[in-house]
């Protein structure tokens, strides 16, 4: 059986900056003695609504492994992308917003456009000016994360990149994720749940349960201000474009309701998945 994470071809390695993802990459470089391949590029996009643990992990794993993480923003301008770094990362939804004034409406769970606009899209246009062209793409989903997996396999092509996923086909599940980071020099300083990371990439995405979008305002008020400044925009398109979800409080109430210690949620709500990854 050939090694998945065995590079063959241009290849973006796609860092969503979680600790899947990033065990990915530690597979990836162990396939070949922990130097990537010329042809192996590796990319991490930045929405500016990462929490700054994630930046800072990121900015770990390129130092700790000695491999270039190339930070791509999305830009509504003619390249559509911007390379940035550690220092000069987006930190308040500046990309996010960028998407939202240009579209002229919010994101929801019927037109999740953020993973493609934000994250694929850029990640194409940036291969694109270096000469890269059509490569595979490793996306980091376990093998546990079965609908996920079965969607990607039925359509893997996105933006004319081909993507695999190396985890899957190894068989890796959250427990292996876990242990190998309780191994590990250092960590992603972020709460889990469960094996899952409960602020990790978009801190509020309305995706997330909304006891756990409660749980997490609770615990860092501001974050729940660009969202609400999100939702008081005055945009023209979009059905329900007041809220990025019409089924549940706004973020501004719920801001409110995390001051005065009400918990009006299900805790039992399932989070629905989104391609960013761990």
């Amino acid at each position: 059986m050939s090694n998945p994470y065995k590079v063959d071809g241009p290849t973006c390695i796609s860092f969503s900056g979680g600790r899947t993802s990033a065990y990915m990459l530690y597979k990836v470089l162990e396939a070949h003695q922990m130097s990537l391949p010329d042809e192996a590029i590796v990319c991490f996009a930045n929405t500016g609504k990462e929490d700054e643990a994630t930046l800072r992990f990121v900015q770990d794993c390129s130092e700790r492994w000695n491999v270039k993480i190339n930070w791509i923003e999305y830009r509504n301008n003619e390249a559509g992308f911007k390379v940035v770094d550690f220092d000069s990362a987006s930190r308040d939804g500046e990309p996010f917003e960028e998407l939202i004034r240009k579209v002229q409406f919010l994101p929801n769970s019927a037109m999740r456009i953020c993973t493609t606009h934000l994250k694929i899209r850029p990640f194409k246009k940036f291969l694109d000016s270096i000469g890269v062209h059509k490569p595979d793409q490793f996306v980091g989903i376990r093998a546990d994360e079965s609908r996920r997996v079965v969607k990607i396999r039925a359509n893997p092509e996105a933006e004319g990149m081909e993507r695999h996923l190396p985890l899957a086909s190894a068989g890796v599940v959250v427990g292996d994720i876990n242990k190998f980071w309780d191994e590990q020099p250092f960590n992603l300083g972020l709460t889990t749940f469960n094996g899952r990371t409960l602020a990790g990439n978009c801190d509020l995405c309305y995706l997330k349960p909304a006891s756990q979008i409660l749980s997490l305002i609770k615990e860092k008020p501001e974050r729940a201000l660009w969202w609400a400044r999100m939702e008081s925009l005055d945009l023209d398109k979009g059905v329900g474009n007041k809220q990025f979800s019409k089924d549940r409080p706004s973020y501004a109430q719920m801001l409110k309701f995390s001051q005065e210690q009400k918990d009006m949620f299900d805790p039992d709500e399932e989070a629905i998945s989104c391609f960013c990854g761990d």
